[in-house]
């Protein structure tokens, strides 16, 4: 399947702090907040929704096209992509502006305190997205991921109007993007994914009903961390499918691009979409075990061996020959 993951490209400058946000915060003085978080370890690694996303994909056997925009340091980044599988040829270079910063700080309790910085990625509304449909001889999925809203937008627009399913994961852009800017990207959706939090937003941004939303998409995916993933439709389709369990959590952060790059091979693969959400959610908990969105390793035997244990050996045969040769 010929797919493109539209999206941001960044930079993770990702940090622990040994200790609780809440015990710092004090509510009566919430509308003056001046605090510093010692952190005692920092990572700095390479991210981004597109870029995540892709490389899930890529380490799946697939060769995704990752249309995005980065900065004038990018040229230490493309090569990882490219050995990971990924075509970076749709990728628009900047010459003056650096690549997005991710900056996060996580504390004990698993909770975060993040700031982007989008750098390049206000140049990604430039990016033509026909082009890559022309160059690869014809797109048959679009992953509008979290991106400059312009460029969301424009993506959007294109692909329908080729003719292409759309996968929308506006995810962290639905804060800044009003009613119209959102309904426009959403209607018509093959695929909508958000988290738990973010789908009562998406209601609220929209101004639509869950029902409203699902007369307007194809498969409504709503993944809920430890909870697992929700699949629903507006025909009656309703699969609750648990996550796969882990005693270490070395990072949250990645684990919903990783479960979208499982579930988006999976339906390549032409699996049903409770076995594609199974592997999403199997390849999610990899990723979690690691620290940075990229640095996991998939080893297939490990991929498959948590799936059995989570969902029995029925999904194991469905997934199993799909896997090899991955890595």
């Amino acid at each position: 399947m010929r797919i493109a993951v539209t999206g941001s490209i960044a930079t993770d400058h990702l940090m622990v702090f040994p200790g609780r946000f809440a015990e710092q915060l004090i509510g009566e003085r919430a509308e003056h907040v001046s605090l510093s978080f010692l952190a005692d370890r920092m990572e700095i690694r390479r991210g981004g929704v597109g870029a995540n996303i892709a490389v899930g994909l890529g380490r799946l056997g697939l060769r995704p096209a990752l249309v995005g925009a980065a900065g004038v340091d990018f040229s230490e980044y493309a090569p990882r992509l490219r050995d990971a599988g990924v075509d970076i040829q749709s990728v628009r270079f900047s010459d003056t502006l650096h690549t997005a910063r991710f900056v996060c700080t996580t504390d004990n309790d698993q909770n975060q305190i993040a700031t982007f910085y989008a750098g390049a990625m206000a140049e990604a509304g430039g990016i033509d997205l026909a082009e890559t449909h022309a160059r690869l001889g014809g797109l048959e999925l679009v992953i509008v991921g979290a991106d400059d809203p312009e460029a969301m937008l424009r993506h959007t627009a294109t692909a329908h109007a080729l003719g292409v399913p759309v996968a929308a994961d506006p995810s962290q852009q639905l804060a800044s993007l009003d009613t119209e800017r959102t309904r426009r990207l959403i209607a018509g959706a093959e695929l909508l994914f958000t988290n738990g939090y973010e789908s009562a937003l998406l209601r609220e941004r929209t101004g639509w009903s869950q029902t409203e939303i699902l007369e307007r998409v194809g498969v409504w995916i709503v993944t809920r961390g430890a909870e697992g993933v929700g699949l629903t439709t507006a025909r009656g389709l309703r699969r609750d499918i648990p996550a796969v369990p882990t005693d270490h959590v070395a990072d949250p952060t990645g684990g919903g691009d990783a479960f979208r790059a499982g579930f988006l091979a999976g339906l390549a693969w032409r699996l049903s979409y409770e076995c594609a959400a199974q592997l999403g959610c199997a390849l999610a908990t990899v990723v979690l075990e690691s620290v940075g969105t990229q640095e996991y390793k998939l080893l297939p035997d490990d991929l498959l061996a948590r799936i059995d244990r989570c969902y029995g050996p029925e999904a194991v045969r469905e997934i199993e020959p799909r896997l090899v040769g991955t890595a």
